[in-house]
């Protein structure tokens, strides 16, 4: 066979529309005269090509100039932009205890949002009917149709291959293998994307975080459990079977020895300093309530013992930089999930132990999403499949004009 396609008026018209619908997602209002100079169609064809995808409602034509008030003289430019109400996507982040999700137009703006618990005995079927309804009461939010939705990403906290396939070779990993992508088909008939939680949030922070613009970066959820992304060259390392990223091997490094993430570590080492009758302003928070960020605050407040705990935190997360760092050497680590929103003060720490841990030590910051993180990379891998697939998927019924 030979290795190339021939040129027939039929792939020519759709590479012209895909590089049209490109420049139209990348921008704002445009007129034909800038379709010709970004995509080199002639004005024939940007015309044919524009009034094509406003047919099959990917793009709006806008009032003219002229009908706006602006005085100008001769035929008024036509004026196009996407229609952003095209369809919408859901970004689903579902973690052991809860599910959320954030619905979003094609720009990614957050339209809707929803999330709930899962009960502690709930089975396979019980968690799909959860994810289920937790999507329809965030479309519901949004006022989209479920038949709006032209794909969905779900992030999950177990590997997850190149294909999309969960690897549940462990007990916990087998919470997310549930046929999430099978069900999702069949009852609604949306496209379901799987991903690692840690990669979906190595794609929001590279597109809304501090990585963005950084091609090589490494992204640490490090609130209950530790779990990186990363990306190289700004794509994604998932490895042969989706492991690419996984810590588990911290349990055989000096001074870590577990996965145990910030949060978890600082209510755990706070509750043993009060049993031990430390002296700590701690001491006034009942057990059961006594979170991470107690712990952040008693130690702006001045509490040595509270302050002693960041330092041990501070000593490991260097640790574990350092080791990612020595083997993959990214320009960026990003400290996410929602314990980056207290854990500024143990920052300076990390940095200037890192050192003594790596010959290479990148530059290390706090992500800005908080625990959205995982949802902005899921809503940002449904609209990459909906932007590589455009013209070969269906509008929903009740798209906005």
């Amino acid at each position: 066979m030979p290795d190339w396609i021939p040129a027939t008026p039929g792939l020519l018209r759709r590479v012209s529309a895909g590089a049209v619908l490109d420049f139209m997602r990348a921008s704002q209002a445009v007129t034909v005269t800038e379709v010709m100079a970004a995509t080199g169609l002639t004005r024939a064809t940007g015309i044919a090509v524009c009034e094509d995808l406003m047919e099959r409602g990917w793009i709006r034509e806008l009032e003219s100039n002229r009908a706006a008030g602006t005085a100008q003289k001769g035929r008024p430019a036509r004026r196009f932009e996407l229609n952003d109400r095209a369809g919408v996507v859901l970004g689903l982040d579902i973690g052991y205890a809860k599910v959320s999700v954030v619905v979003s137009d094609l720009r990614g703006t957050a339209l809707g949002r929803a999330g709930r618990p899962f009960a502690a005995s709930v089975g396979g079927a019980g968690r799909l009917a959860v994810i289920e309804d937790v999507a329809l009461a965030a479309l519901a939010e949004a006022e989209a149709d479920p038949n709006e939705v032209l794909a969905a990403c779900a992030g999950v906290a177990a590997p997850v291959d190149r294909h999309g396939n969960v690897l549940a070779t462990q007990e916990f990993w087998g919470l997310f293998d549930i046929g999430l992508k099978t069900a999702m088909q069949e009852r609604r008939g949306w496209t379901v994307l799987l991903e690692n939680d840690a990669n979906l949030a190595a794609l929001g922070e590279r597109w809304r975080g501090t990585a963005a613009g950084v091609d090589d970066v490494v992204v640490i959820l490090a609130s209950e459990r530790l779990g990186s992304g990363v990306l190289e060259g700004g794509r994604l390392v998932h490895g042969s079977r989706g492991s690419a990223g996984e810590l588990a091997y911290l349990d055989l490094v000096e001074g870590v020895g577990d996965t145990f993430g910030i949060a978890h570590l600082a209510r755990s080492w706070a509750a043993e300093a009060v049993a031990g009758g430390e002296p700590t302003a701690l001491r006034s928070i009942p057990a059961s309530g006594l979170a991470a960020e107690d712990v952040f605050a008693a130690a702006a407040g001045g509490d040595s013992v509270a302050g002693r705990i960041l330092d041990r935190l501070a000593d490991r997360m260097a640790r574990v930089i350092g080791t990612v760092a020595t083997m993959l050497n990214p320009e960026l680590v990003v400290i996410g999930g929602g314990v980056a929103n207290s854990a500024g003060r143990m920052l300076p720490d990390i940095r200037k132990r890192l050192a003594q841990f790596t010959a290479t030590p990148p530059r290390v910051e706090l992500s800005p999403l908080g625990d959205a993180i995982v949802a902005a990379g899921a809503v940002r891998c449904a609209l990459d499949y909906v932007e590589k697939n455009s013209l070969d998927l269906e509008i929903g019924a009740r798209a906005r004009p």
